[in-house]
Parts: C-alpha cells; sequence; structure tokens
C-alpha cells in the first residue's frame, strides 16, 4: 500500500471492499519491485462473505482494472499463510538482445543493443546455485535480516533475440535478482570477468564497484510454490 499511488495490493483491497463491503487487508506471497510484473502472484484475505470462490473471481475480476486479473481461487484452512507456507519463488527475467527496441515489448523487457555471449552467462550463472552470501548484490539489509539465500536455479536460455533468465529461491532479498542478473550481462557484454560472480560469492571479491540494477519491467514473478498442492501451483502463461 502506498498513499496516493496505485499499487496491486490497493487496487485488490478496493475491489474486495466494492464486492464485499468489508475493509479487507490482504497477504501477499511475494513482494515486487515497483515496475515489476506477476503471472503467478498469490495473496490470501479473510472475510465474512459467504460467496463462492468462483463468485469472488468473477466478481472481483468486475472490479478490477484492466492491467489486473484473478486467474482462480480456493478455500483454504485459518492457518494458511501466502508468504510463510510457499516454499519456491520462481521469477523470470526478460532481455530483448536486438538491433532495434520493441513497441510491443517495451513495458516487460529489458532492451539490450550490443550482442550478449549467452555461453559466458551460462557458464556464470551455475555459480549462483546453492546456498550463498548475497551482501555484494543487494541494498544494505537490517541488521536482523540475514544475505544468505539458497538458490534452487539459475539458467540462461535464448529464444532468437529474446533472453530468459530464471531463477528459483526459497527466498530472494531486495533487488537481488535485478542486480545478479546485470552482472550476468555485463558478463556477456565483455565487461565483466567470467567468473566475476564466483569471486563475489565465494568472498574473494568483497565489493562490486560498479553494481549494475537493470530495470525492474523485465522482473515477473511468474510462480509461488507450495508444498500441498494448490492451483495456483500451476505453471500458466496467463497475465495476471
Amino acid at each position: 500500500m502506498q498513499i496516493n499511488v496505485p499499487t496491486i495490493q490497493g487496487e485488490l483491497e478496493k475491489a474486495l471492499k466494492s464486492f464485499t463491503r468489508e475493509d479487507i487487508r490482504i497477504r501477499g506471497a511475494s513482494r515486487t519491485d515497483a515496475g515489476a510484473h506477476a503471472k503467478g502472484q498469490v495473496v490470501d484475505f479473510v472475510t465474512d462473505a459467504t460467496h463462492p470462490v468462483t463468485t469472488f473471481v468473477k466478481a472481483l475480476n468486475w472490479h478490477l482494472p484492466e492491467d489486473i486479473r484473478i486467474r482462480g481461487g480456493c478455500e483454504t484452512t485459518p492457518s494458511f499463510n501466502a508468504r510463510k507456507d510457499a516454499i519456491a519463488r520462481k521469477y523470470r527475467y526478460t532481455i530483448l538482445n536486438s538491433r532495434w527496441p520493441s513497441a510491443l515489448l517495451r513495458r516487460s523487457a529489458h532492451w539490450v543493443r550490443k550482442s550478449l555471449d549467452i555461453n559466458k552467462m551460462q557458464e556464470a550463472a551455475r555459480y549462483l546455485v546453492g546456498t550463498h552470501d548475497f551482501s555484494a548484490l543487494i541494498a544494505k539489509l537490517p541488521p536482523d535480516r540475514s544475505p544468505i539465500r539458497t538458490v534452487n536455479r539459475w539458467t540462461v536460455e535464448a529464444e532468437y533475440e529474446t533472453i530468459y533468465i530464471d531463477s528459483e529461491a526459497s527466498g530472494f532479498l531486495p533487488h537481488q535478482i535485478r542486480c545478479t542478473n546485470g552482472v550476468l550481462v555485463n558478463i556477456g557484454l565483455g565487461r565483466a570477468p567470467i567468473d566475476t560472480l564466483e569471486s563475489v560469492l565465494n568472498g574473494t571479491l568483497k565489493e562490486l564497484k560498479n553494481r549494475p540494477l537493470l530495470p525492474a519491467k523485465g522482473l515477473t514473478l511468474v510462480r509461488v510454490i507450495y508444498k500441498d498442492p494448490l492451483f495456483m501451483n500451476e505453471d500458466t502463461d496467463e497475465t495476471q
């Protein structure tokens, strides 16, 4: 929520208010940077309304602006927590590596004009898998928050002029993905050695002097993964 600024949370709560006449606070599974997108965000909330779940989905989509859509819903136990019960989150960063920018992808992909060496980026990304201290790749954290995260997957794939960088972990730190992918882009452009990330994560390189931060528009929360099978566990190409 932000005062006088439209947000996903604000619009969802406004739609719930219009439908149920209740002041409902939602709880999201993952925070995203301003300008980022989500195809698989999950939220939970408590309501006294007794409408069927399908009615909630239809009604909320009726009240929501066209750039936010509900894919589905389910009734769960009162103890369910969209954030704490998630065991992993999957993000995708999209890069358009072409001579000219795209009018259609201008809000959902980061344009890089110079040719990227995908093989070098793929090799460098392998160092990210495992448990590491990401202090050099994130903004300063509060004293009570650990910079250590366990990464399950970090891959770089190319489809013609589009490059997808997929990352999956139990959780991510502020700007961790955008900054780390910025280093991968610099490696692909030949501006940084291929072992830069390895040196950062093993402590050999304590600080990046020019820490790149890719724009948020290329980042999408693709999926939130839970131990118990829920409808929102399924991958989808639908925009949310």
